[in-house]
């Protein structure tokens, strides 16, 4: 059985709960407390990139997000933003030297880790499409 839930949510930080929520509400009964905790760390990130870099912080433009859980198999989760785009193969690696002092840029090395497939693609209205899948381990008792 496949069960999808979608929402768009105004570029602001505080939305991202809203998001938070839907997930937990789609997956708790359903998913493992380890793969929810994981995948929502991932959507946590996946929306704040898409608040701040993708729209800008501009409070007019919006985030869609859509999870699809099904159950037992996969949990997937879209998120799309109205900004610009962006090249994913252009981001510095967070373990760089360079780079390990710096407060941002591991967002998208954390989803990567947290998700089994993680990609990006151009949303309908030109901004990022990022697609996360975690396949399901069985429930825990």
């Amino acid at each position: 059985m496949t069960v999808e839930a979608k929402i768009s949510i105004f570029s602001a930080y505080e939305n991202i709960e809203l998001a938070e929520k839907m997930l937990f509400e789609v997956a708790r009964a359903k998913v493992n407390e380890e793969d929810l905790y994981w995948a929502a760390m991932a959507l946590r990130e996946a929306l704040a990139n898409a608040i701040k870099h993708g729209n800008k912080l501009n409070p007019e433009k919006r985030v869609f997000v859509t999870i699809q859980l099904e159950e037992g198999q996969e949990l997937r989760m879209i998120v799309e933003d109205e900004g610009e785009g962006f090249d994913p193969g252009r981001l510095s690696d967070p373990r760089s030297p360079e780079n390990l002092l710096k407060d941002s840029g591991r967002g998208v090395f954390y989803i990567r880790h947290f998700m089994d497939e993680v990609s990006f693609d151009r949303s309908a209205s030109g901004g990022t499409k990022v697609e996360l899948r975690k396949k399901l381990a069985r429930r825990s008792a």
